[in-house]
Parts: structure tokens; sequence; C-alpha cells
């Protein structure tokens, strides 16, 4: 048997792990349990190689229940890898992900670094995820761009494939409760829209029915280091240890890599979303213009997203609020009830030249997953970590992604 010297490294021999549909059972190595005599093994109707085998043996501690640490439990809990996933909140969804707009596409918008390498396989991967995982629900509504200087043909603006400009009498068709539309719009009809949160809280149920565990409420969170090696996870509800560690707490992953002597780079943006109560069916794409972005999350429930003054007093923040209410609402014929439901700030991670995703010790214990936009990328992200923590190979698609960027600056 050659030496595990990548992907996740395995426990002392007599560690074992119990796994859904297999009775119950232990699998065992040689010292008096059973044997790994071939190049393959079967695990109940599943044939693994031998370094997935070994990596079955392994643990993965994940930090961070939002969307992307949500996604890779799941991506590692369906192929059988021992799961722990530990956020400090109580539920899921609770940073950044919770306050997002849920926009997702693979057209508009930027994808820098090695986000680009990510973005054609976003829709599939969006599509697999609502086929596979009860509760994730897609709305593919299309969007509709206006009111920059760009957006009208012949003002600079590039158009991805699939993009089209449409003209008034097509906006109207799209938005038929829009009292002015726009002369010309860009409208990108592959977009769609998630709720982040029943998505995260979807693939956190998902994971914990393939047998992962899942931490919440568990307070501050840090790496348990021991002769220089990260073993696991502490934090004010216990120590967890494991093999391989992976840091998917957004703009806080820069912190907990701190002990660790590793700079990443990763700024927290603000970003105001607001959520309204409308008739169901007033808005029915993605609207984006210079001053609020607007669609319907579900029936009856709009949620809209703005820039904002960062030191903005909450009273201020709830002013902001009700007058984009206000503007939305005449926007759509003036009369038309709308009522606001609430509001809140996300710190959105933003990593210098985008997503960082890989290992950042030389042993392999401990690997960071961080990028805007994280509802966009994270089951794309989720998959091909899944892939390459378990097949212990480096995964091409996230070759721009990696953390040794910095250190070479």
């Amino acid at each position: 048997m050659e030496p595990f010297g990548a992907g996740i490294v395995p426990p002392e021999p007599d560690h074992y792990i119990a796994r859904r549909g297999d009775g119950g059972g232990a699998w065992r190595n040689g010292r008096g349990g059973d044997t790994l005599g071939a190049a393959s093994v079967r695990l109940g109707s599943i044939r693994c190689s031998e370094i997935e085998w070994r990596a079955l043996m392994s643990t993965v501690a994940i930090v961070g229940a939002g969307i992307v640490g949500a996604s890779v439990a799941y991506h590692l809990a369906r192929r059988s890898v021992s799961v722990t996933l530990i956020d400090r909140a109580p539920s899921p969804a609770t940073g950044a992900t919770g306050e997002s707009f849920g926009w997702i596409g693979d057209a508009g918008g930027e994808w820098p670094g090695g986000a680009e390498d990510l973005r054609a396989s976003v829709l599939a991967d969006y599509r697999r995820l609502a086929a596979e995982v009860p509760g994730v629900a897609i709305r593919w509504t299309g969007s509709l761009r206006w009111g920059d200087a760009s957006a009208q043909p012949g003002g600079g603006a590039r158009l991805a494939h699939g993009q089209q400009w449409i003209g008034r009498g097509d906006i109207a068709a799209l938005e038929p409760h829009l009292r002015e539309p726009p002369e010309w719009a860009v409208y990108t009809p592959t977009d769609g829209g998630v709720d982040p949160v029943r998505t995260t809280e979807a693939l956190v149920q998902a994971a914990r029915a393939l047998g992962a565990r899942v931490v919440l409420g568990a307070g501050v969170a840090s790496l348990k280091i021991a002769s220089g090696r990260v073993e696991g996870v502490l934090s004010q509800a216990g120590l967890y240890p494991a093999s391989t560690v992976v840091l998917a707490a957004g703009a806080d992953v820069g912190a907990l890599c701190a002990p660790l002597g590793v700079a990443l780079p990763v700024a927290a943006s603000p970003a105001f979303r607001i959520s309204a109560a409308a008739p169901p069916g007033l808005i029915r794409t993605i609207l984006d213009n210079p001053d609020v972005d607007i669609r319907e999350s579900r029936d009856g429930h709009l949620v809209m997203a703005a820039f904002h003054d960062d030191g903005a007093s909450g009273v201020a923040l709830e002013r902001f609020a009700q007058h984009l209410v206000g503007c939305v609402q005449a926007s759509f014929g003036g009369s038309v009830p709308l009522r606001l439901l609430g509001h809140g700030i996300g710190r959105r991670p933003m990593p210098t030249g985008g997503p960082v995703v890989g290992y950042v010790t030389p042993d392999k214990s401990v690997y960071v997953a961080v990028m805007h936009s994280a509802i966009t990328l994270a089951p794309t992200v989720g998959r091909l970590i899944a892939d390459e923590l378990i097949s212990g190979e480096p995964v091409a698609g996230l070759r721009r992604c990696r953390p040794q960027r910095f250190s070479k600056q």
C-alpha cells in the first residue's frame, strides 16, 4: 500500500467510523479487524478506491454553517466522509448568508480570479442540487438590468453569452406592473434566485440525514493546535477532533488563520438587505438598477439589496429602508400596498483576487474556503472541495483559487 501523502490524513489505525446503511458496523484495519486486501472495497452499494477508503477513515470538521460550509458538509457526507459542521450561532445562515440577496447566474457580474473558472458549472450544479436535496428551490425568472450609462446599445456594455438587449415593449411584457419601463435593458433569461437561508437549512438537514454531526450554538471557535499540528476545533461547546479542518466562516476566516502565521486578505463588505410584503407577482424578474436590486423571493415576499453608509445608525437604516420601499411602491403604481418587514446588514467576505480555496498548512490539516459570491458558487465549490479532500488530488477547477498566491506577493 502506498503512503497516504495527500488529501485527508487518516487517524490512527484503530479508529473506525459507523456508516448509515452498513448496519451500524465498524470498518477496521488489520489490527484485529477487517483488512484492506484489494485495490478497492465495497461499502454497502458503493465501490471505493483505496485512497477513498482511507479517506473514509478520517474526520473533517467544518467551521461555519453558512451556505459554503453547508455545501461542503453535504457533499462530503453524501460520499460517506465523517463530518462535523460547527457554527457559533444557534441556527445556520445567520451571518452573511442570511443577509444575501440570493441572485444566481453565470452571465453578468464580476468573476475575479478563479471564479471565472467556476462560472460554467454554476447553473448545472444548482439544478443538480435542486434535484438531490429537498428544500432547495430555485425561481428561474431571468433578470433585467438598466439605469447605468452602459445599459443601452452602443453604450459600451459587453454582453455575456445568453444576454440580450430588449426594448420598452419587451420589458413591459416581462414586468407588466412597472409604471415607466426604461427604453432599453439587458435581459438575462437564465438568471434565477434562491432563498439563501432555506437553501442552507436544506443542505444542513441533508448532511445530517447522511450522518453528519451538526453543532450549532457552539460559541466562538478556534483551532486546536498541538506540537505544531492542528488537531481539531475548540469551541465553548467542546473539542471536536479532526484530521482536516475546513474554515468556511466567511470574513472571519482571516482571524481563524492568524494563529497559524497565515495572512489571508479577506475584507468585509457591508450589504444592506430589505424585505417587504407585496401582492404576489408584482415583480416577475430580478430587477437590477444602480439604486436597488429587487426580486420576489417567494409569493408575496420581496427582497431588495442596496448600498448604504457603513456607519449609519439604526434609525437612519430604518428610514432608508422605508424610503426604498416607498420608491418601489411608486414605481409599481403608487397605490399598490407594500409593507416593510425587516432589514439587516451582512458582512460579505471579499478576498483579494477572487475565491480562496485550498490547504493553508504544509501538513494539510487546515483547508480554507472563502469567496464572493458565496451564494452563486457554493454548490460548485462544495462538490469540488469534496472531490479534492477525498481523492487527495488537486482539482483543476480550483487551480486559480489557491491561498498560496498570497505568499508570492
